[in-house]
């Protein structure tokens, strides 16, 4: 079967099918991260590849931005398990005609998220590539029981922290060659394309307190996100349309009401959870503690086939759940 056919994510489903469990093998293939044991604990391991033309186009994209963001897209996994980060590898496929200068500036973007979030680079691979290509593998530390996608249950609420939609809106003004609308808020929406900020002291906060009964990080759309987790967990969800948390750059750029970019917009890399309802003012509580806003924006159910958004009315509406997926066809 071809790849267009088959997705991403059945590709995924596919290997995972085929792949033994390892030794010391907790969490394999299928969630945000493995959890793996060792002599002395557990730890997170995830990866993940960033290719120029796919993932990031340098006409747009400072490799300052490019260093950030090649971290932090994988800290938000390791932060989706509830994990804490501590080590980093990073390969980088590179033509030979890149200027030394401009790898400088690749790292620095990189070394400052690290030093902030205490990540040590400790290794990687350098080599000669027709188009820059970037690698890089978090190990973290799993100090509580990691945080899965399979946890959800029935008449669980429904949490995402942050805003939606904005990364998204960001690349699309990026995509309009030029043709930006000249509003303040423009900058903000780009800013959160090219350096989304990882959740790390939430994530570990809900590990710690037990409060997510299941995560995931907003990566390749809500619905998308909010369908794996239903998926792994044999449940459906509803999510109210009105309670989405929109930022006012993205309210200031979109036309009145519309939610479609974040609904199904990709690369938030905010932190999309489930909790049970008893634990609400403890939620409320968290998000004053670390300063980051976190919105009920729905519940999982028995009864809902799938996920059903409910519009201001009351009823549901339409909305085509396509996130982000590498071999679909464009």
């Amino acid at each position: 079967m071809k790849l267009s056919r088959l997705g991403e994510f059945g590709l995924i489903e596919r290997i995972r099918q085929k792949t033994p469990s390892g030794r010391g093998v907790r969490i394999g293939i299928g969630d945000d991260a493995a959890w793996i044991i060792n002599r002395k604990g557990s730890s997170l391991v995830t990866a993940d590849l960033l290719i120029e033309g796919v993932h990031f186009d340098l006409r747009w994209t400072s490799l300052y931005d490019l260093g950030h963001k090649a971290l932090a897209v994988n800290l938000s996994d390791i932060q989706a398990m509830g994990g804490v980060p501590a080590f980093v590898v990073l390969s980088l496929g590179l033509p030979a005609d890149f200027d030394s200068t401009q790898v400088d500036a690749f790292y620095r973007g990189f070394r400052a998220l690290a030093m902030r979030t205490g990540v040590a680079l400790v290794g990687g691979d350098t080599n000669a590539a027709l188009r820059r290509i970037v690698s890089v593998c978090v190990i973290g530390h799993a100090p509580y029981p990691p945080l899965r996608r399979s946890g959800a249950r029935a008449g669980d609420d429904i949490y995402v922290s942050g805003t939606l939609g904005d990364a998204a809106l960001g690349l699309k003004l990026l995509q309009s060659g030029g043709r930006m609308p000249k509003k303040y808020s423009v900058a903000q929406l780009i800013a959160r394309h090219h350096r989304p900020e990882p959740r790390v002291a939430l994530g570990l906060l809900l590990a710690r307190n037990r409060l997510a009964t299941a995560m995931i990080d907003v990566s390749d759309g809500l619905l998308q996100d909010v369908g794996h987790v239903c998926q792994a967990s044999g449940v459906g969800a509803t999510i109210s349309e009105a309670r989405l948390p929109l930022s006012s750059a993205y309210r200031g750029i979109v036309e009145k009401g519309q939610t479609h970019t974040a609904l199904t917009g990709g690369e938030d890399y905010e932190l999309l959870f489930c909790s049970r309802p008893r634990d609400r003012t403890r939620i409320e509580k968290l998000s004053e503690r670390t300063g980051v806003a976190i919105t009920r924006i729905g519940a999982c159910a028995e009864q809902v086939k799938g996920i059903a958004v409910i519009g201001k009315s009351g009823r549901v509406v339409p909305v085509r759940v396509r996130g982000h997926d590498h071999f679909a066809k464009k």
